[in-house]
């Protein structure tokens, strides 16, 4: 199946939240008061100078807000207003006007006077001070410190992980007006309309059925719209009900990046002690993550990690505990992995350093410690068709020639003194179903009009990721009818009621089977209706005489469907339970080349085999893993985030953050599905595709640390290679200059 939206892509038809602002006369910009402080009192505001601005409408400040002027999602720690600055550049008011340009002129003459206070912008900092939003979180398995003092070796390191800007084509938008009965309605670039329209409803102290909040499709999100649309749409909507006139909230790219959060940056310390075959016994490990400012979802996201901190390995003792710190930075956020990137950086990590150790290659230190069937994770979930982390692995070897390409790649590396070529083999299995039980749930309304015609409503967001055009085949097909005839609408809380975000890969899951649902009730009562009709003679009808016909007979031909994940349940007091309803798996080979006078990198070729289930479509699909991995690949080699000594984000465009382009695209670049992978009890067999893809990108980093150790090599195995993440060109030269020495 195409895209349901390729072509008004490519044509520029489609339409986002920003292009809507012209449908709106009367329309007021709103721009931010900004701190240059990353953490201060505020003393003093004075916004009445801002409306001697010609064009200037109306300020927004404190007084302003009806009900609740915080958007926090979980804490309610992230108010609107803050007399109590926490990090750069956040906005203590907001000024409408007639046009932008009067609106930024006007919020340059409001007055602020603050009282700088002592800022945290560190990990290292925030463990100094003691400064946490939240932990110690702890999951354990057995006695991890018995078992790494009894095994034959052991070794402890860190390790650094650095965060990532979500960098979605279309920023943070909002554009909020009165309906036509004195309600708001707001059309946002959201993740989660139904939090978008609670957050909007608190704001203004009004119940939420005078909410409504719709997002047509997003220009990208990753997670950073999941929540942190919250704020802007509150901001318009609140303008609205000062001005009674539509009012439009957009960040452009430097203020987005100022303004919104990252993936989390994460520092882990651990001990592991290993057999002398490779195989582990026990693993300590402490995981701190850089919350921000607020707590945003960074309970989840550290939990995520702890839970995804054994990838696809078996570790027989285990005790991994998390603390989420609090720095006067952006509120780090929901990014696609959630946190499962991180714990499994950490694993892949000690994998490589226990083979190099041990004078192993590393692909066999990974497959020894492989989960095989029966095993159960470290909080008591088995690992559901564990076998496919095997069967995986040996196709992939076989279809990428790794054996054969290990020996080229040593002859390589024998003859040139000055660059090396480096190749890895890593794994990934990657939890489905939010790890918030509730969340695992999902309502639509599917309409079918006399004429055969079907509008489908339902919870998920589109976000260029293919959502819709899964679900119109769905319906389709349910119907049996052409996916022409199926209409997907816009995504709208007065359609469907309490929606889940749509995220944690599980849009398809979820709002997929509340399709089906729905289309089964209505082919149901059709089926009635076409037997009555055989009883009369009439055979042969076709979909739209068969509506025709039903409607005549006053036969119901909308419905609402409903799904809930089953069998799911996790207990955070005891940090055990089933939290995933299953697993994807998958693996990745990455040949590098690093020059050793630089530090350079270029990824030379790449062979992905991806579990997708039966593919809904594969098209799409293959999309989803070739952005995924690439996507991952900038987190991991190019991609830095840095804050200078006042807080103020140094990386905040495109001009300093280095994102993947043409030039790090591998030149050859091999993706293929796992044949024979229907995945029970999932809407038509298909397997979750949005997140895994991106973890593949590990066999790029250990492809890079097999390159730097053969620069200080006397044998093929290399030493031990330590580098943190990302990769940089610097952060690899310095790993060559440890590994030379």
């Amino acid at each position: 199946m195409v895209h349901e939206s390729a072509t008004a892509h490519v044509t520029g038809e489609a339409l986002y939240t920003d292009d809507l602002l012209a449908r709106f006369p009367g329309l007021l910009h709103a721009w931010p008061v900004l701190s240059p402080h990353a953490h201060a009192l505020l003393l003093h505001l004075n916004c009445a100078p801002a409306l001697e601005e010609p064009g200037v409408v109306a300020t927004l400040a404190a007084e302003d807000v009806p009900g609740e002027g915080n958007s926090g999602a979980n804490r309610h720690d992230e108010p609107l207003f803050p007399d109590e600055v926490t990090f750069h550049s956040q906005p203590v008011a907001w000024v409408l006007a007639d046009s932008l340009e009067a609106a930024k002129l006007g919020a340059a003459r409001v007055e602020a006077g603050y009282k700088p206070l002592p800022h945290i912008l560190s990990i290292a900092d925030a463990i100094g001070a003691q400064s946490f939003h939240s932990g110690p979180h702890r999951i354990q398995r057995g006695n991890s410190t018995e078992a790494i003092d009894a095994a034959p070796h052991a070794l402890s390191g860190e390790l650094h992980i650095g965060g990532q800007e979500h960098f979605y084509l279309e920023t943070q938008c909002a554009i909020s007006r009165l309906d036509d009965s004195g309600g708001i309605l707001v059309d946002s670039s959201t993740q989660h309309p139904s939090e978008t329209q609670e957050v909007v409803a608190r704001v203004l102290g009004i119940p939420r059925h005078l909410v409504t909040v719709q997002c047509l499709r997003m220009g990208g999100a990753f997670g950073g719209k999941e929540v942190q649309a919250n704020p802007w749409a509150a901001i318009a909507a609140l303008g609205t009900w000062k001005t009674q006139r539509p009012v439009r909230v957009r960040l452009p790219r430097w203020l987005d990046m100022a303004l919104t959060g990252k993936r989390h940056p994460f520092f882990a310390k651990f001990r592991a002690g290993f057999e002398d075959d490779g195989r582990l016994r026990g693993i300590e490990l402490q995981l701190y993550s850089d919350g921000g400012w607020s707590l945003d979802l960074s309970d989840p996201v550290l939990w995520r990690a702890l839970f995804h901190c054994d990838n696809a390995y078996l570790i027989p003792a285990l005790d991994a505990t998390g603390w989420v710190c609090q720095t006067n930075k952006t509120s780090q956020t929901a990014f696609r992995g959630f946190g499962g990137p991180q714990g499994m950086i950490v694993i892949e990590d000690i994998l490589d350093r226990i083979a190099r150790r041990l004078g192993l290659a590393p692909h066999l230190v990974r497959e020894r410690n492989f989960y095989r069937e029966g095993d159960v994770t470290h909080y008591g979930q088995t690992v559901k068709d564990a076998s496919r982390i095997a069967r995986i692995w040996d196709e992939l070897k076989i279809s990428s020639d790794f054996d054969q390409r290990r020996e080229a790649i040593a002859q390589y590396n024998r003859t040139h003194r000055h660059t090396k070529r480096g190749l890895a083999i890593t794994p990934v299995k990657f939890g489905i179903s939010f790890t918030a039980t509730f969340f695992n749930q999902a309502g639509a309304l599917v309409l079918v009009y006399r004429d055969g015609s079907v509008q489908v409503n339902h919870g998920g967001t589109e976000m260029g990721q293919g959502l819709h055009t899964k679900i119109r085949r769905i319906a389709a097909e349910a119907l049996g009818v052409d996916p022409e005839a199926v209409r997907i609408m816009t995504t709208s809380t007065d359609k469907v009621p309490n929606t889940s975000a749509t995220a944690a890969s599980a849009g398809t899951d979820l709002n997929g089977a509340a399709v089906f649902d729905a289309c089964r009730q209505i082919k149901e009562r059709l089926r009635g209706v076409e037997q009555d009709l055989a009883a009369e003679g009439q055979l042969n009808l076709t979909f739209a005489q068969l509506t025709e016909a039903a409607y005549r007979r006053r036969v119901s031909l909308f419905a609402h469907g409903f799904y809930r994940t089953p069998d799911i349940h996790f207990d955070p007091k005891t940090a055990t339970g089933k939290p995933f309803h299953y697993f994807a798996y998958g693996a990745a080979v990455a040949e590098v080349e690093i020059d050793g006078f630089t530090g350079q990198n270029r990824t030379l070729r790449v062979d992905i085999l991806q579990d997708v289930g039966d593919s809904l479509a594969p098209v799409v699909d293959r999309g989803q893993v070739e952005g995924g991995f690439i996507q991952g690949l900038g987190w991991l080699t190019l991609e830095e985030l840095i804050w200078d000594e006042n807080g103020r984000l140094a990386t905040g465009g495109a001009s300093t953050y280095k994102l993947p382009s043409w030039p790090e695209m591998p030149p050859v670049f091999n993706v293929a599905f796992l044949s024979r992978a229907a995945e029970p009890d999932v809407i038509h067999g298909s397997k979750a595709i949005g997140e895994p893809p991106l973890m593949l990108a590990f066999a790029v980093r250990e492809a890079i640390r097999d390159a730097i150790a053969a620069f200080g090599a006397d044998s093929p195995s290399g030493g031990v290679v330590t580098l943190d993440s990302p990769a940089t060109p610097e952060r690899i030269f310095w790993a060559l200059q440890r590994a030379a020495n």
